[in-house]
């Protein structure tokens, strides 16, 4: 039988409204998971539990009344990443600069978890900014890999997987700029969805950056869609937010007959084996589903992504973060430093504009012939716990690799941001860490993508939480 931290958000919910559960119940057992593995896990910042007891005891009462209708997310916690801004509410951002930075106002994201009635427990650890593949920062420290605590959990919505791998959150939101939903989830052995541009709304200039997202991870594909459902929709205040609102609903799960590419590494990437492994293995179980499945010959050089992505963060992003340190410097992470500085020399904007145009030409040459692609999130299953990749490369076969630049597969969708795009578990490693795999849609085809997750859930169920384990492995 399963303990109650390791329900899925929407057993929870059925629970809730059978009465054999109630919200305070569900969220003081997910304090004391909290409570027991938090010290190793690092997932968590700033946390409201009293605030959320009270909530939850609001929660009941709606339960418990034959006149009132629970909200879909009616009494269940969801954390929310520490980069949202909560009004009244600390949000960081991973960095010393803004550990005392109040917010205003909900953003939209949170104005909606809230409208459905979620309860927001927790704010989950990022690295500054949000800026790395992995978690750590000077304000928080190093976040660990529930599954080994010798890894990292990716980044840089990396608190938010830990703690569904951890047990503690039923749900978790993220944003995505160049992986940082999909690589975590990869790490930690969760679903994390990439929506189609636009899907989810952001305030401005952040829902402009077409590479921009924000996105549900979860333990489940289902979960994964009930949080989906809940943020999709337009917004007046995001003038890239899509009509009319998208609904996921149940995925199906019938894949028969479906297209589907498969690449290994893209051509160009220093995939490991245990990695492609997985990618032929599930392959293989998607032509057993009665999908028609190839290999490609899509080719996305690590170069090409590097002459877009410098470009476009050099442009946006990385000013953002060079106006938020000026003068502070010595307060910053020295990744951020070294990160900016590496940006000094970027592409122009129109040189970066001609390189998205030739990926996305690439990957919609492939698209255009089938349904949707297979390949791997990340080179490796998960970086080491506490290095700095800006400073130290990511050694595979001996030879090394710039850790930011040429190890996530997954920051090739980010140009192509009309394409959804799906990771979810396909296996472990020796060393026990998670491996995941990225199901790649056609532009705003989001529901084939949460079709071909839910067809894998299915035939190859993944393990959901973790126990903690020691660092002696």
């Amino acid at each position: 039988m399963l303990e109650l931290h390791e329900l899925s958000a929407t057993e929870v919910l059925a629970a809730f409204e059978g009465r054999e559960l109630s919200p305070v119940e569900y969220l003081e057992a997910l304090i004391r998971r909290a409570e027991a593995v938090e010290a190793e896990i690092n997932a968590f910042g700033d946390t409201y539990f009293e605030e959320a007891l009270q909530a939850a005891r609001r929660a009941e009462v709606v339960y418990s009344s034959r006149s009132r209708v629970p909200r879909p997310l009616e009494g269940l916690p969801v954390a929310v990443k520490d980069e949202a801004e909560i009004g009244g509410k600390r949000t960081t951002n991973g960095s010393l600069l803004l550990q005392d930075h109040i917010a205003e106002a909900d953003e939209p994201m949170v104005e909606r978890l809230l409208a459905a009635g979620a309860i927001v427990h927790a704010r989950t650890l990022t690295p500054e900014f949000s800026i790395t593949f992995w978690t750590s920062s000077r304000l928080w420290g190093v976040t660990r890999n529930p599954w080994n605590l010798e890894y990292d959990v990716g980044g840089s919505s990396g608190g938010s997987a830990a703690a569904l791998a951890a047990g503690t959150t039923p749900l978790a939101t993220g944003s995505d700029i160049g992986g940082s939903i999909r690589v975590p989830a990869s790490c930690c052995g969760v679903v994390g969805y990439k929506p189609a541009y636009g899907r989810i709304p952001q305030l401005p200039p952040d829902g402009l950056d077409h590479w921009c997202h924000l996105g549900p991870l979860a333990r489940t594909v289902v979960d994964a869609a009930l949080l989906a459902d809940t943020l999709v929709g337009p917004d007046a205040r995001d003038h890239a937010s899509l009509r009319p609102a998208l609904r996921i609903g149940h995925p199906t799960g019938d894949v028969a007959g479906i297209r589907i590419a498969v690449s290994q590494d893209l051509g160009d990437w220093p995939v490991v084996e245990s990695v492609r492994s997985a990618v032929r293995t599930t392959a293989d179980v998607l032509r057993d589903l009665g999908a028609v499945v190839e290999e490609v010959p899509l080719r996305i050089e690590r170069s090409l992504l590097a002459t877009a992505g410098n470009a476009h963060y050099a442009a946006i992003f990385a000013a953002y973060v060079a106006e938020m340190i000026e003068g502070k410097e010595d307060l910053a992470n020295p990744y951020t430093r070294t990160w900016l500085a590496s940006l000094d020399d970027a592409p122009t904007l129109l040189q970066g504009l001609a390189a998205e145009g030739e990926i996305t030409r690439r990957l919609g040459d492939t698209l255009d012939r089938f349904d949707a692609l297979l390949c791997p999130t990340m080179a490796i299953p998960a970086y080491r716990a506490g290095v700095d990749y800006c400073a130290e490369p990511v050694v595979i076969d001996g030879v090394n690799y710039d850790g930011m630049r040429e190890v996530c597969l997954s920051e090739v969708f980010n140009p192509a941001g009309r394409c959804p795009v799906i990771t979810l578990p396909a296996g472990r490693d020796p060393a026990g860490v998670p491996i995941g795999l990225q199901i790649v849609g056609r532009s705003y085809e989001d529901l084939k993508v949460f079709a071909i997750a839910a067809a894998l859930e299915a035939a190859q169920p993944w393990p959901h939480i973790a126990p903690p384990r020691s660092r002696d492995i």
